[in-house]
């Protein structure tokens, strides 16, 4: 079906007026009308949209208190509640507004981070073992938790696809894939290039592997689901009330806040990406990176269903990769990677390498409107493994997820929750992993650009 090459009016969700939105392959090749432009939210906000909520007295003391309101703190909130704690969730911004609603909504076990033989080599294969069954578990977990809370979130069992972008990585990962079923159970079976069009109507990939119990969310619907369960137990969320000092004694912890001071028994840091000097020794072990995601327009249903006839979440094998997805109940592509480099976040610029790398897969897309752009901070750890644990001080933290946080945040939260109550239930298998820092920790951070356009050149070069 033949598309408009030009910029095309496009519907605002949510919205009475009518806006100029470039299309796809005028935004790939920096041909961006003067009037056009992108909503420069996520696009999950439309339906769950992040409020200001009413300015609230914080209180001068409290049970636990929990610095992040993303999917971690939420979760651990749920935890606490459950078991009779009260709980204080204290957000520096407006509640949702970090990564757990700025997420491209793809859930998995986290399990893809290495493969199999490379995490025994660092691990030791009991460990390597314990981690990737505990990663099931997380998915599990999930799944469990939005179905008893009633939390509706479009999840759906839809499986993932991860495309070989070289011949070699589609050897590679049906290798990886069988370490992966017999060291942890997890089922998958292999598309080769000949037969990949019944996954996903391109000829980008050499073939690639389907993890069919893989899901997918509406992330900005599942934390309005967790804000809601939190407030119906009794839980309170105090957005633009961020931590900003934390002390402790012999009666527990000393708390200054954007709007006061507090004490409290007990403290969760559930910060992630968005994790500051706070507290040194956990700022020091922590690098945000930087993701960026778009939405399309709505795509003719002849076309859509030839692009994504499995309608699973997909990805690619590359070092510096990209993701995408159809948007739940729709016939839009949520298309996400790394952020683009010396540009404005609200300008289309920013996210035309978005915008070419999803022509490079579907390059019957180009008359398609691009509608929204934006991009959140993802939390690398230096062994790029996620950590929670006690500081020196006793303050209880869940943080680093290297970009595959909505189940693991979900399960770290529910964890650290149940470790600070002492609760049996609440081992990990990453209980007794060593919490590296970075190496001179100021440059890292400034060097993570260098790094990914290294990364890129050596995807493009195959070395």
């Amino acid at each position: 079906m033949r598309l408009p090459s030009s910029a095309t009016m496009y519907e605002n969700l949510g919205m009475n007026n009518r806006a100029l939105h470039p299309a796809l392959g005028d935004l790939a090749h920096g041909r961006v009308p003067s009037n056009a432009s992108l909503i420069y939210r996520p696009f999950w906000h439309e339906a769950a949209p992040c409020r200001e909520r009413p300015s609230v007295e914080l209180p001068a003391a409290a049970d636990v208190v929990i610095v992040g309101s993303g999917f971690t703190g939420l979760s651990a909130a749920l935890t606490l509640l459950q078991k009779g704690r009260e709980v204080t969730v204290l957000e520096r911004e407006v509640p949702g507004y970090g990564a757990s609603t700025r997420n491209g909504g793809q859930v998995g076990s986290g399990n893809q981070k290495f493969r199999v033989k490379h995490l025994i080599g660092m691990r030791g294969r009991a460990k390597a073992e314990a981690m990737l069954r505990e990663g099931v578990l997380m998915l599990d977990y999930i799944d469990r938790l939005i179905t008893s809370e009633g939390i509706a979130c479009h999840f759906k069992r839809c499986g993932r696809f991860r495309g070989a972008t070289r011949a070699e990585h589609y050897e590679a990962m049906a290798r990886d894939m069988e370490d992966l079923k017999a060291i942890a159970g997890v089922e998958s079976f292999m598309v080769p290039r000949a037969e990949q069009h019944r996954e996903i109507g391109t000829d980008a990939f050499f073939g690639g592997s389907v993890l069919p119990r893989d899901a997918s969310i509406h992330p900005g619907l599942y934390h309005s689901g967790l804000m809601r369960r939190v407030a119906e137990l009794g839980g309170t969320v105090y957005g633009n009330a961020g931590a900003e000092r934390i002390t402790a004694d012999k009666h527990g912890f000393n708390i200054v806040t954007q709007q006061g001071k507090m004490r409290c028994r007990n403290v969760i840091i559930a910060t992630n990406g968005y994790t500051d000097n706070l507290l040194p020794e956990l700022g020091q072990r922590i690098v945000p990176v930087g993701s960026a995601q778009i939405t399309t327009g709505e795509i003719p249903e002849s076309l859509f269903s030839q692009l994504m006839p499995t309608e699973r979440v997909y990805g690619n094998t590359n070092r510096v990769f990209y993701y995408f997805r159809p948007i739940p109940g729709e016939r839009r592509i949520m298309f996400g990677g790394r952020v683009g480099r010396f540009t404005s976040s609200r300008s289309p610029t920013a996210y035309r390498h978005l915008a070419r790398e999803l022509l490079s897969v579907f390059p019957s897309l180009s008359g398609v409107p691009v509608t929204h752009g934006w991009d959140g901070l993802v939390g690398y750890t230096y062994d790029e493994v996620p950590h929670l644990g006690r500081t020196r001080n006793g303050i209880h933290f869940a943080i680093g997820y290297c970009g595959t946080g909505v189940s693991r945040a979900t399960y770290f939260g529910h964890k650290v929750a149940l470790q600070l109550m002492e609760a049996p239930d609440g081992a990990t298998a990453f209980d007794d992993l060593s919490f590296p820092a970075f190496p001179v920790h100021p440059i890292a951070k400034r060097a993570v650009p260098l790094f990914e356009t290294l990364y890129r050149l050596r995807d493009t070069l195959n070395i």
